[in-house]
């Protein structure tokens, strides 16, 4: 049986109009087309101007589509009288973690979405107690969120889309500001949620330790998908990535320049250890 389909485009293009000039529109999207199974961890990469932040804002009705058609749990995003029953299944948790808390008290913040949802009050109370255990906070639920660090409050934001029971996150660089303890503790959030709780998360992120960790990864480049599969096909392109403007994990590159040097060593490397036991079975064959 095929999985179900959470979030389809279909020949989607988009572009961002001119103010001052309505005759004039920056294309950001060309012909997009994807299906997301329910469930999956995608990563999504790409340099700045590619369009990746513009795929996030299509994927829960921030945005809609000039031509072609984006549908989520088979609702069409352009549908007025549905964007919120779109935004139910598609939560969104952006860079900067500040902008997104409302409330002076953490457990205020989470019940925020579910109060504007109509959620009866004793509802709530569980939603946002569920919440923030999920996401390893519910001792800090009485906190004021801004004494609590950066990965905290990335975390309270991911629960306060976890209360409006969204099937789906769409995270946009939600470590980019954050340093690399606070992106540990999101990062294994994000891991928990889609593993153990089934989630849909489509993580888009400029770390390549962090896309390796996703089921598929997408490449995009002009608004288009240049690259397409599960870590160790994607990452198999170095040059093709390189091109792109874009890194690859620190083992990938070290297989690809010790394979350059003429050691015989796998293509599809992407961590420490897969690296270093290549690294033992070259030595031996040399």
């Amino acid at each position: 049986m095929e999985d179900k389909v959470i979030i389809k485009f279909d020949n989607v293009s988009f572009a961002y109009k001119n103010e001052e000039d309505e005759t004039a529109a920056t294309g950001v999207v060309d012909g997009f087309s994807i299906d997301v199974p329910e469930g999956q961890f995608l990563a999504v990469l790409g340099h700045n101007g590619c369009g990746k932040s513009t795929i996030a804002k299509l994927m829960n009705g921030i945005l809609v589509p000039d031509s072609g058609k984006v549908t989520v749990d088979g609702i069409d995003t352009s549908d007025d009288a549905k964007v919120t029953d779109v935004r139910k299944t598609v939560g969104m948790v952006f860079q900067n973690p500040d902008n997104q808390i409302v409330a002076t008290i953490v457990e205020d913040d989470v019940a925020f979405g579910p109060e504007n949802l109509g959620v009866d009050p004793k509802e709530i109370r569980q939603r946002v107690d569920d919440a923030l255990m999920a996401v390893g906070m519910y001792d800090f639920r009485g906190r004021e969120p801004h004494r609590l660090s950066g990965g905290q409050k990335q975390r309270v934001a991911i629960a306060g889309v976890l209360a409006m029971n969204t099937k789906c996150v769409v995270m946009d660089e939600p470590t980019a500001m954050l340093d690399p303890h606070g992106r540990q503790e999101v990062m294994d959030t994000i891991q928990m949620l889609n593993k153990e709780r089934g989630i849909t998360v489509i993580l888009i992120t400029h770390y390549m330790d962090e896309a390796v960790k996703a089921d598929r990864v997408v490449v995009m480049d002009e608004g288009r998908i240049v690259l397409d599969g599960v870590p160790k096909d994607v990452f198999k392109n170095v040059e093709k990535l390189k091109t792109l403007g874009l890194d690859v994990p620190q083992a990938t590159e070290l297989a690809y320049r010790l394979r350059k040097a003429g050691f015989p060593i796998a293509d599809d490397i992407l961590d420490e250890e897969e690296c270093a036991a290549a690294i033992l079975r070259a030595l031996e064959v040399k």
